[in-house]
């Protein structure tokens, strides 16, 4: 059921979405050159996979997590892409190709890893990674992969339509997290 629904909203928000992602790719090519970032992550069941996002950073800048990127990397046009969230558009491409969900861990490096020992630990990897998740909401990044993990682990665990749903509009309406169990079934 889930996966109906990422293919079908992927979808649609990327029709719907159209003419602003035209926008972006320009100014894009304006800015760097190269408006599509393309990085392997680590996807279900640890097999690699190509995630593309708008570029944020300078073309040379060395792959590693994000909290691990000197600021000076990040353009302009960058810092409003990351502070607007508009760089995660390009992996609605991601979920309807079936790579991503739109709610799931969010998918990490191949050279992270400490949090990939923890996700193993977690059996976080047995899930689909997300674009979206209780992590982003409770803002768990990855410099804590402890943490992390154990987040991951406890929302898919927990994962139902209901709570499906209000990652995602929570998400989109920058709202507050609230309690896991006001959203989930314990079970």
């Amino acid at each position: 059921m889930i996966r109906f629904f990422d293919f079908f909203f992927a979808f649609c928000s990327l029709l719907i979405l159209s003419p602003v992602l035209i926008i972006l790719i320009l100014i894009g090519y304006c800015d760097t050159g190269s408006p599509f970032f393309v990085q392997v992550r680590v996807g279900k069941d640890k097999k690699p996979f190509k995630l593309v996002k708008f570029r944020s950073m300078i073309v040379s800048t060395k792959s590693v997590a994000t909290h691990l990127v000197s600021p000076i990397s990040v353009t302009k046009y960058g810092k409003y892409l990351r502070a607007s969230k508009l760089d995660e558009l390009p992996q609605l491409w991601n979920v309807m190709l079936g790579d991503m969900s739109l709610v799931g861990p969010r998918p990490n490096l191949f050279n992270q890893e400490e949090l990939i020992f923890e996700r193993d630990k977690m059996l976080v990897y047995t899930f689909k990674p997300g674009m979206t998740g209780l992590a982003q909401i409770t803002h768990i990044g990855m410099s804590t992969p402890s943490l992390l993990a154990k987040t991951d682990a406890e929302m898919m665990r927990n994962l139902t339509i209901k709570a499906y749903f209000s990652y995602i509009f929570s998400t989109l309406g920058g709202k507050l997290y609230r309690p896991l169990n006001s959203w989930t079934k314990r079970g």
